[in-house]
């Protein structure tokens, strides 16, 4: 049968790493230090609770940029192939950018890149 190698793979996969997480908790550094368990980022003592709550402005903003930020890969890799692509290729990313920008234009008007705290009264 062709499922006995992918067995003895996940079990030599789940040994060596039983093994590594053993050997790093033998072998590790301990630390008893008053400032051990304090959390620090950025050279600088965080002050005040972690727990803040964010607006969903804050996600949905977070929302528009991976998916813009993932539309300028695709536009990337046109780039990379577009000699090969022709004609028949940059009409195809012009209409794509055009409904980029139709987007962007329809979430501007929206008023969902407002990032002030007052809203645009729709009309």
């Amino acid at each position: 049968m062709i499922a006995w190698p992918i067995g003895l793979y996940f079990i030599l996969v789940v040994i060596l790493i039983a093994v590594m997480l053993s050997l790093s908790y033998l072998l590790g550094q301990r630390h008893e230090e008053r400032a051990t368990g304090d959390p620090y980022e950025g050279g600088i003592v965080s002050e005040g609770s972690a727990h803040v709550r964010f607006s969903a402005r804050f996600y949905l903003i977070a929302m528009f940029f991976v998916v813009f930020d993932l539309e300028g890969v695709f536009i990337f890799a046109w780039a990379v192939a577009a000699k090969e692509s022709g004609w028949a290729g940059y009409w195809e990313i012009l209409v794509f950018i055009g409904i980029l920008v139709a987007t962007l234009i329809y979430l501007w008007r929206l008023g969902a890149l407002d990032f002030g705290a007052t809203r645009r009264q729709r009309r």
